[in-house]
């Protein structure tokens, strides 16, 4: 039913469905990622982009990845897409050699709840790069 695939977010039209996709699913609760950093994936059902995911190289530990952003529209929740979106950036990140993935999520117990679905497990960084409130995830690549 669904398809995910790796994209070229440098092509204009991909990164102006990826900018499309974040502005329907985040709204305004958070900045316009850069696509031309790192890499991005698109789930489609049909033709049709409903979810997306970017992860880049990690500033946040040694031979990390970070998840710039996952998200999905709506009425596609509750399909499993964040997760299989989430498994495709980690074959990335054991591909390119990376030991674990980090990200963030505050406020979003649905996030929250597909990372420890997911196998990612709260950790407390060095350094908080967010608000007081985040929940800061990390899981094992190797």
């Amino acid at each position: 039913m669904y398809r995910i695939r790796m994209v070229d977010a440098s092509d204009d039209d991909v990164a102006d469905t990826l900018a499309d996709l974040h502005r329907l699913t985040f709204f305004d609760t958070a900045a316009m990622p850069e696509f031309d950093l790192g890499a991005w994936w698109l789930a489609y059902q049909g033709d049709d982009a409903v979810a997306f995911a970017g992860i880049v190289r990690s500033t946040y530990g040694r031979n990390f990845g970070y998840f710039s952003r996952v998200g999905v529209l709506p009425r596609h929740w509750g399909r499993g897409l964040q997760l299989r979106l989430m498994r495709a950036a980690e074959a990335h990140g054991r591909r390119v050699g990376w030991n674990a993935i980090v990200s963030d999520t505050t406020d979003n117990l649905i996030s929250a709840n597909n990372f420890i679905k997911a196998g990612y497990r709260l950790f407390e960084p060095e350094v908080r790069w967010a608000w007081s409130h985040t929940l800061y995830w990390r899981r094992s690549l190797r």
